[in-house]
């Protein structure tokens, strides 16, 4: 008796993602190895654990859970407290319970891991099996149907394990305890080919039929972890083209896939931080700067390319039997609708653009494209989250519960809030289609089933003609609307943990400010609750509205018609050369009858003027593509800039009075985008220098679609630093229009945190 009363009890609850990353094994092994007994569950708020042993064995045990964890895991919090001995024999993994309306993190999918790369060599019954996996690897977030997190819950649940798979699935030892889509190819999902109207089933004559198509310049869609892709050989021109010609898909770089990083480097500058961001366990895309060219349609004219590793043992298996180092793998949709996930579909859609269709027959529950990140001032930025971080958690410091944050409307994402944290969708796209508004509606009523939320109030844009608004219109519930250049700001301060007065700066193409203007160039004092506008890019006729985005000539013409009236059009500019007299003219009568010219204050608008204005890009085949391309001329050596006011407000008559004296006297672009973007990073310096001088504020915090200009986040971060100034730029959560609901329900947060 006095023995059992030694023994120390404790219970243990752990929030975050540690269900579907081998968590529990981890656990199981862990009190093995310090003599405990209890047991360890899976519950549908997080892993709960009862130990009992030894007291310094059992706070040994429990200090360790958190700095030896799987990987993949990511603990939010370990709660522990002393408990009444229990009767144990031995130490126990016992049946996932479903508790509460509470949830644990759901993982996202993680990239096959090493050792099922090589246990896909030795193993009889995986041997080149394509759909390999373990509790550290494998489909998560997309094959989820609901939680807890158990086979039957997953599009996993037709296929019926063989006695081997259930061995392993039931041996708390084995690597493949509880990995709800461990299978083989006696009892797993199977690939198929459709090629020339026949369906090949043998998977190795499929690999060689792919490999044979790719080389000889086809093209294939192959089916991923979160929807279709489209390849072709990277190197081989005729091949991008046709690809690009039958995607409908002009302008925009395609990502390419490289064998592994030993041919990467051979095409691309790779650091240490790229290496490590490519080979982690969430591969998503990199952009970076080119070394060896590939084919010129893969990036149209760009000096980067956005490069990925393979992920999938598909990928591997490919690549084993190619002759080629890399390939196109872009995503598989017609121009502008999303990622097809549907086997069916992919038939209907895919096979005009397509000479052959690779399929498997495992369901694709929730859809996800690839995720797009950067790297400047060697830290890790994210441009568009999806596969490898959706559904992770945003944690917070304030209660957002059953906040419906609906986003922008180009690359949306929408936000549901649970507790303190923020559940930010994966990348939706731009809600400007039916099909993407399907698959928006679909997504948030997934996510409301997934993380057991009924929403309560609903944080939107202020732009009444942004779907999401109209979405968010539509339901009745309160609403908060919420300026878009606020929830900006509010998204990088939330992902720094800040809630303060700040200084904010947010430069981006569109918003719709509160004197109804298009606001874009702008710089706050705010909080999570308020802001202040303290000044802005002046403003400028926008001729046409939407349509001057993807025709910047329009905008080039608006500044300099604003600066010189109709003199400008005997300055013997040559990217007028390219525009119909009549259609300057019309321009300028719309301009001077003001019709259909809002007035905006948008970085992304000044940018498109320069870019054109320059001749670099006077008309857009996709979003951003005129300051992108402004970027990929500079010349990185140059350290001028161009004259400019502060007034009220930014002014740029002598700026453009500069660009155009440099053009006449045969300035080569580069140098004047070089020239551009200093100008640019020496007006947020001086504005953020006077704003800190009165307002006795150090925190600039940086955000909109403009801070993904690579050259401008890193000088101008730089240059704050060395000035005193505390800096906070996005990383983990895009700053671009991807990250807006995440700002939006923060914001609303506040506002009813305040009200209450």
């Amino acid at each position: 008796m006095k023995k059992f009363l030694d023994k120390h009890t404790a219970s243990v609850h752990v929030k975050g993602l540690v269900q579907g990353v081998g968590f529990r094994p981890f656990i199981y092994c862990l009190a093995k190895k310090y003599k405990l007994k209890g047991w360890v569950e899976n519950r549908n708020d997080g892993v709960v654990i009862e130990v009992q042993g030894n007291k310094k064995s059992v706070e040994k045990f429990i200090s360790l859970i958190k700095t030896q964890a799987p990987v993949a895991s990511n603990i939010v919090t370990i709660f522990s407290k002393k408990t009444k001995p229990g009767n144990f024999s031995d130490f126990q993994i016992i049946k996932s319970k479903n508790t509460s309306d509470e949830i644990t993190d759901i993982s996202p999918d993680i990239a096959v891991c090493d050792e099922c790369l090589k246990d896909m060599k030795i193993q009889e019954n995986r041997i080149n099996y394509p759909f390999i996996n373990c509790t550290n690897c494998g489909p998560r977030f997309t094959i989820i149907k609901d939680l807890p997190y158990d086979r039957e819950k997953t599009t996993m649940s037709p296929f019926i394990m063989c006695k081997s798979c259930a061995a392993e699935y039931t041996d708390i030892l084995d690597r493949r305890f509880h990995a709800q889509p461990v299978a083989c190819s006696v009892c797993g999902p199977e690939y198929e080919l459709i090629y020339k109207g026949k369906i090949i089933n043998d998977l190795q004559k499929i690999l060689k039929i792919v490999c044979e198509l790719i080389e000889v310049g086809k093209i294939i869609a192959i089916k991923g972890l979160g929807g279709f892709h489209i390849a072709c050989d990277a190197q081989n021109e005729e091949v991008v083209k046709r690809l690009r010609k039958k995607k409908n898909r002009d302008g925009k770089p395609f990502a390419v896939m490289f064998s592994d990083i030993k041919s990467l480097k051979d095409y691309a500058i790779v650091n240490d931080v790229h290496a490590s961001i490519l080979q982690s366990w969430r591969r998503p895309i990199i952009l970076l700067n080119e070394k060896k060219k590939l084919a010129p349609s893969v990036n149209v004219g760009f000096d980067t390319i956005g490069a990925m590793l393979p992920y999938m043992p598909i990928h591997y298996l490919l690549f084993e039997k190619l002759n080629i180092p890399v390939i196109v793998l872009t995503s598989g949709n017609i121009s502008d609708e999303p990622i097809i996930i549907d086997n069916e579909e992919a038939k209907k859609q895919l096979t005009g653009i397509s000479d052959a269709l690779l399929i498997y027959n495992r369901e694709i529950y929730n859809r996800t494209d690839d995720s797009v990140a950067m790297v400047v001032n060697n830290k890790e930025r994210v441009i568009r989250r999806s596969r490898g971080f959706t559904p992770t958690p945003v944690e917070l410091k304030i209660n957002v519960d059953g906040i419906l944050a609906t986003g922008a409307e180009l690359v949306n994402c929408f936000c549901i809030g649970k507790g303190k944290q923020a559940i930010l969708s994966q990348h939706i796209g731009d809600l400007k289609n039916i099909e993407t508004l399907e698959f928006y509606t679909e997504t948030i009523e997934q996510f409301k089933k997934l993380f057991r939320v009924k929403p309560t109030l609903i944080a939107c844009d202020k732009h009444p003609d942004y779907l999401s608004t109209k979405y968010a219109n539509d339901l009745e519930l309160p609403k908060i609307q919420i300026q878009h250049h606020h929830a900006h700001i509010a998204s990088c301060m939330t992902e720094h943990g800040l809630d303060e007065k700040v200084i904010g700066v947010a430069f981006d193409g569109i918003g719709l400010g509160d004197d109804n203007k298009i606001w874009g160039g702008e710089f706050f004092v705010c909080d999570l609750k308020d802001y202040k506008r303290i000044t802005h890019f002046d403003y400028i006729p926008m001729p046409g509205g939407d349509k001057a985005t993807k025709n910047p000539w329009r905008m080039a013409v608006s500044f300099l018609y604003k600066f010189f009236g109709k003199d400008f059009l005997n300055f013997n500019l040559p990217f007028l050369k390219n525009i119909n007299k009549k259609d300057i003219d019309l321009l300028l009568y719309a301009i001077d009858k003001n019709i259909n010219c809002p007035l905006t204050s948008s970085a992304g608008r000044l940018f498109d003027a320069v870019a054109a204005l320059t001749n670099i890009c006077t008309f857009s085949t996709f979003h951003a593509e005129a300051p992108m391309r402004l970027e990929s001329v500079m010349d990185d050596n140059c350290n001028k800039y161009y004259d400019f006011e502060i007034i009220k407000t930014i002014k740029f008559d002598k700026t453009f009075k500069g660009i155009i004296d440099d053009i006449k006297s045969g300035t080569s672009v580069s140098v004047i985008s070089a020239k551009f973007h200093n100008t640019i990073i020496n007006i947020i310096f001086a504005v953020v220098s006077e704003i800190r001088k009165d307002k006795k504020i150090d925190k600039v915090v940086l955000s909109g679609g403009s801070f993904q200009n690579r050259y401008i986040l890193e000088k101008i971060e730089n240059l704050l630093i060395d000035n005193g100034f505390n800096i906070y730029s996005q990383r983990s959560i895009p700053a671009n229009d991807g990250g807006i609901a995440l700002g939006q329900l923060a914001i609303a947060a506040k506002r009813r945190e305040m009200v209450h």
